[in-house]
């Protein structure tokens, strides 16, 4: 059966569309690009990624990757895919796996899978776990104090991202409060749902991004009911002290719900690597009164689930069997024995001197290229590096042609290094994706990770040399580690030169061929 012409004509009155196909109204326009972002061939590129268009009824192609995966699918033009072991991945926020950090204990290589781990598990996970997380943040946090944790305050969950879509599909009606800038998987998370309103709050790049109480103060005073942030903070690279957090759950207790976000909590470096580790659970009064949720996991500092108040469990529980399904059983057993306190405390030990080493080697190289910290601090926890482009001395002259003082930019050059980093855009919440890209305040930033083997950030730090080198006119801009154009045949391979310790003694260390 077919359409007559006047049934057509009818249809195309009522959704407001022209004989020449082109739809009137019906779906909202997406901002324009402005003229900077049309002058620039990455950001156009970005702009035309399916995340940021609207053409198919009923799907909100929105959803489609624009953020760190964004990343990898650029890198992938470039050969990243069939052979990852060549490139420097920067970009991805993973710690290095193998066993060879001293003092840390072996991962296991296998998982016995018991009778009881082919059954489905407890949505909410199982009690031994659950009684173990309890037991390590009662030792590490709670000593001393009346209120303690028990396996009914714990939630196990697939993962990071897994919680925080857990705990958003149970707010009710609320004002939603979050910073600027901040882990990228809470776009999705505050954009997902419709049963709350996502306030944000940019935070200032002169003090540090610092969330200050104050600052808390004047979102609950404008009606902000619940609070989600990253403590240590992921991009920047620092973390709120024992007495910051205490005084800002001091304001929020009985007034609106804080969501902290602790994965990098064992990343801590400015208590000489002592194993220590900080988190809001040691501030919290009353396990079940206090309205303090707490997310950490397996994944960076060897993975421990969340803790948080009883009452959230059943709901979370709830709906994890609508959302996720829960975690498998023999992964969950197999952690259980990881969770041993003075094992666990070891281990912080030796990640934390093991990991403040790579810092310390990437933050002396960058400076050596040439770029500075700018208004921040030395970052003091998680494996991140916010770096500011702009503060690179020398600037790259105006007459080089070549403009990497921008993210996108380069990231874009970077990739024909075989590297990867993140820029900054991508920290700048912006679900709605209305803002220009030059407008952004994390325009002029890239989030370096040095979670990475040493090896592999050696190779990154040296393609960022590279790339600078170019700008400057100090090195031939085709001398690429890969072709210049993603998808051609042709590739340069790249000789590996003197190491940088040799830098200095005559000859360029980096040599094509």
């Amino acid at each position: 059966m077919s359409f007559s012409g006047r049934r057509v004509s009818v249809l195309r009155t009522a959704l407001g569309t022209s004989s020449e196909g082109q739809r009137r109204g019906s779906i909202a326009k997406l901002q324009e690009p402005s003229a900077n972002e049309l002058a620039s061939p990455v950001h156009t590129e970005f702009r035309a990624h399916p995340g940021h268009k609207a053409v198919h009824a009923g799907l909100d192609q929105t959803r489609s990757s624009t953020g760190v995966v964004w990343c990898t699918e650029q890198a992938q033009k470039y050969g990243f895919a069939e052979h990852p072991e060549q490139w420097a991945n920067l970009g991805q926020g993973a710690p290095e796996v193998d066993d060879d950090i001293e003092g840390c204990f072996k991962r296991p290589e296998t998982i016995p899978l018991s009778m009881n781990g082919r059954e489905y598990g407890p949505t909410a996970g199982i009690k031994p776990l659950r009684t173990a997380v309890a037991n390590l943040y009662n030792e590490n946090y709670r000593k001393g104090k009346l209120s303690k944790y028990t396996w009914e305050n714990v939630c196990i969950v697939p993962g990071g991202r897994a919680g925080l879509i857990r705990i958003a599909a149970v707010l009710g009606n609320a004002y939603v409060g979050f910073f600027i800038p901040d882990y990228t998987a809470y776009n999705e998370m505050l954009s997902l749902f419709k049963n709350f309103v996502a306030i944000p709050t940019p935070l200032s790049a002169k003090d540090g991004y610092h969330i200050h109480a104050d600052k808390i103060a004047e979102e609950i005073a404008r009606g902000t009911s619940v609070i989600l942030t990253s403590n240590p903070r992921n991009p920047t690279g620092h973390s709120l002290d024992l007495d910051e957090l205490a005084e800002i759950q001091d304001i929020c207790r009985d007034r609106a719900t804080i969501i902290f976000d602790e994965f990098y909590a064992g990343f801590r470096y400015d208590h000489d690597c002592d194993g220590s580790t900080i988190s809001a659970a040691a501030n919290v009064v009353d396990v079940n009164d206090d309205d303090v949720i707490i997310i950490d996991g397996l994944t960076k500092r060897f993975r421990l689930p969340g803790v948080r108040p009883k009452e959230f469990i059943s709901a979370l529980g709830s709906c994890g069997s609508y959302l996720d399904g829960g975690t498998n059983v023999p992964f969950q057993e197999m952690a259980v024995s990881m969770l041993d306190p003075p094992k666990v405390e070891i281990e912080m030990k030796a990640l934390q001197t093991h990991f403040k080493m790579k810092r310390d080697y990437c933050l002396k190289r960058l400076q050596e290229i040439g770029f500075s910290k700018g208004d921040q601090d030395i970052p003091d926890s998680t494996f991140y590096i916010w770096l500011d482009l702009t503060t690179l001395d020398p600037p790259i002259p105006a007459s080089s042609g070549a403009d990497i003082s921008n993210g996108l930019s380069f990231f874009d050059a970077l990739l024909k290094e075989k590297a990867i980093v993140v820029p900054g855009i991508f920290f700048d919440l912006n679900p709605a994706k209305r803002r220009d890209l030059f407008d952004s305040p994390c325009h002029h930033f890239v989030r370096i990770s040095y979670g990475p083997k040493m090896e592999v950030l050696k190779l990154g730090m040296d393609a960022i040399e590279r790339v600078v080198k170019k700008a400057r006119g100090q090195m031939a801009m085709y001398d690429n580690a890969v072709s210049d154009e993603p998808g051609s045949p042709k590739a340069v391979r790249r000789q590996r030169g003197p190491s940088h310790s040799n830098r200095g003694q005559g000859g360029d260390p980096y040599i094509h061929s």
